[in-house]
């Protein structure tokens, strides 16, 4: 079964930056999709698929930051860059302002 087959919320193109920490380590990612679900990193080198990580982000238009739980869940090894994160435990608080923000951006793309 591919990524694609495993998705179950509509994603949206993003351009934002990811702080996204492995342990103590912190690494900044640039997003290029974003969904209730999770989270793409375009240009990294992945992390191991079921690696754990903790992500801070900020959405435009809200003013406190996004704070989730991740786990590596794809990677691109034709390319060996990129990485899907799917998001964990999320507090309802924080799924609904990424569902919200990801509908406003579907209805700005009709």
């Amino acid at each position: 079964m591919s990524s694609a087959d495993r998705r179950q919320s509509p994603r949206v193109p993003v351009s934002i930056w990811v702080e996204e920490y492995k342990g103590e380590d912190l690494y900044l990612q640039q997003a290029g999709n974003l969904s209730v679900g999770g989270v793409f990193f375009e240009r990294t080198i992945p992390h191991p698929i079921g690696t754990r990580v903790r992500l801070r982000f900020q959405l435009p238009g809200r003013p406190a930051p996004i704070e989730a739980s991740g786990e590596v869940v794809s990677t691109r090894l034709e390319s060996g860059v990129g990485a899907g994160i799917r998001f964990v435990d999320l507090p309802p608080e924080i799924e609904q302002a990424i569902q919200a923000y990801v509908s406003q951006q579907i209805g700005d793309q009709a």
